[in-house]
């Protein structure tokens, strides 16, 4: 009888665990090869959870440049910051006292991720200038076949992983502005997420396509230097003033407060974080904090601008969030100086010399700064094929449908971070990422510690979830008639954001469907329950009767409404009154 039944544990990996898990306890630990792209902030974090969280487990992150801290890397323009309060654009568990300012520099924030990973010693993890080029399941070993080229030495390599995770982000893969002659330009071509760093601004004539997050923050940092400067803007956006926190340097005095004083510094995160959360109905159609909000960002902008000329091009018409509006310092200010000028409307070529409107007027430049964005179609970057020969590029080439931003139907032990859906619309990306790693790690620990051998959302759980997000979207502001990377540019529907709030969705990721999830076993599905044992009665400092105990009141609760009124402490919090107001001045 024993014969028959370890017969039907296969010859993979995960089949010879199956069989010896017969002879372990039960959850025995089985080793686990996780192999991540890219290390960017959410590289970083994995690796981070699961060295400090698993053991029996290898880790490898294949990071294409030369140095970690992905986007924050890369962007290096003038002005390049970021546009949430710093404070809030940490990790939750890691803060940092010494910021400099509300809205810290791109440096700063490279040099935080830095920070992270030397002080957890990830860095022995990463891979620097390996450019993952491809992973193909391989049915035989049950495993991904991965093909890196490594581009310091010009040559491809092939490693293997139990489970692949993509966290090479979505705004990573940067495209010049699809204008006719733009090869025929003879004067400086620049990208603002491929800056040059020895380029020369003082003293010429600068050129700026775009009015997106990275044009707001070029501006203001590079008008004074310049001789003129030529904006180039073809449509109305929403420019934040940042109401509820003065964009100011922190005094020395507040960076000893929040080094020194206990308490201080969690509370003025814990300030702006209540009021992103409480900042939620701006994003819904009809509701009050959508028509207080667009009032006061027009009577904002009206007085910045001070030109009715300006004003009636600029100020949009549609609702406040249907693109995502950034804090603009000094933005709508520069627009007014004497030397800038604003060009409104379609660029239609570019010449050897700057850039022709469609008013008939050519305008020469020395410097052509294209603020022109990325390629955000969630389209991998690299083939990933399944054990049935389905292409990830190819399944999300148009219409990219993800299961909650972490995973993508048929395409088994793959995990993303940031997939479609999943970015939250009202609160620092950060969170989320914490959320969608914390999700992925519990499941590689079911996956560690059964004999899974492989695991992908059904089709039809990705199919009833895009289903609802796409009723959701229909009474929210992202839908109204703006150009928005938001939106699939075929379709138009909402496929980059998540269908509710920031707590939502973190209450959505606290545990895991796997009823959503076809699961293949390596042999019979409860071999993980082993010889009878557990490694508690193997482990002679534990405690063997930990579950005896004197009252009932330290458990956690059973029911869900019972842990999260526990985890936020409920009863005990009043929020609007101490928030920080993202609504009015």
């Amino acid at each position: 009888m024993a014969d028959e039944f370890t017969e039907k544990f296969d010859n993979t990996a995960a089949g010879c665990d199956a069989a010896e898990r017969l002879d372990r306890p039960i959850h025995t630990e089985r080793h686990v090869r996780v192999v991540i792209v890219g290390a960017g902030a959410s590289g970083l974090l994995l690796a981070y959870k699961l060295q400090k969280d698993f053991s029996n487990l290898s880790i490898t992150i294949y990071e294409k440049n030369p140095d970690i801290s992905g986007t924050w890397y890369e962007n290096r323009y003038p002005g390049c910051g970021c546009d949430v309060p710093a404070h809030n654009y940490t990790w939750s568990f890691e803060p940092k006292t010494d910021w400099s300012s509300v809205y810290a520099s791109s440096k700063e924030i490279y040099q935080y991720f830095r920070d992270f990973g030397n002080k957890y010693d990830l860095n022995q993890y990463v891979r620097l200038q390996h450019q993952v080029v491809g992973a193909y399941w391989n049915n035989e070993r049950g495993q991904y076949d991965i093909k890196v080229q490594d581009t310091a030495k010009d040559k491809t390599i092939t490693d293997h992983a139990d489970i692949l995770i993509n966290a090479g982000g979505v705004l990573n893969h940067w495209r010049w502005p699809d204008i006719p002659g733009l090869s025929e330009y003879k004067g400086t071509l620049v990208h603002t997420a491929n800056w040059d760093e020895i380029i020369e601004l003082e003293g010429k004539n600068i050129g700026l396509i775009g009015n997106g997050s990275s044009a707001l923050q070029v501006l203001p940092a590079i008008r004074e230097k310049c001789k003129k400067v030529t904006t180039f803007i073809r449509s109305p956006t929403w420019v934040s003033p940042a109401p509820g926190l003065d964009p100011h340097e922190y005094s020395e005095e507040e960076k000893s407060t929040f080094a020194n004083e206990p308490g201080a510094l969690l509370e003025y995160r814990k300030r702006i974080e209540k009021g992103l959360s409480a900042s939620f109905g701006i994003f819904l159609r009809g509701h009050q904090l959508q028509h207080d909000t667009l009032a006061y960002m027009q009577t904002q902008m009206k007085d910045k601008l001070g030109d009715e000329h300006l004003e009636s091009k600029l100020i949009p018409t549609f609702s406040v969030g249907c693109r995502r509006f950034t804090p603009g310092i000094n933005y709508l200010e520069s627009l007014t100086k004497p030397n800038v000028e604003v060009v409104i409307g379609k660029i239609d070529s570019i010449t050897e010399r700057g850039c022709l409107s469609d008013n008939g007027k050519e305008y020469p430049v020395d410097v052509l700064i294209c603020a022109t964005g990325f390629d955000t179609n969630f389209r991998p970057r690299f083939p990933i094929v399944s054990h049935q020969g389905e292409n990830l590029q190819d399944k999300w080439a148009r219409d990219p449908q993800s299961y909650l931003g972490v995973a993508a139907a048929s395409i088994p032990n793959y995990f993303t971070i940031l997939g479609p859906s999943s970015a939250i619309g009202n609160g620092p990306v950060l969170f989320g990422v914490e959320t969608q790693v914390d999700y992925i790690c519990k499941f590689i620990d079911k996956y560690q510690t059964t004999n899974i051998k492989m695991f992908h959302p059904k089709e039809e759980a990705v199919r009833d979830f895009v289903e609802y997000k796409d009723n959701f979207m229909k009474g929210t502001v992202w839908t109204d008639n703006c150009d928005s990377w938001y939106k699939n540019r075929d379709d138009g529907r909402i496929f980059a954001l998540w269908p509710g709030s920031t707590l939502h969705y973190v209450e959505c990721m606290k545990n895991i469907r796997f009823d959503d999830f076809e699961i293949t076993y390596a042999g019979n599905r409860f071999a993980w329950l082993g010889n009878g044992r557990s490694q508690t009665e193997l482990d002679d400092t534990a405690d063997w009767a930990y579950y005896i105990r004197e009252n009932d009141n330290d458990t956690i609760p059973l029911s869900t409404a019972g842990q999260r009124k526990l985890l936020t402490k409920s009863g005990n919090n009043g929020q609007k009154g101490d928030a920080v107001s993202w609504t009015s001045a």
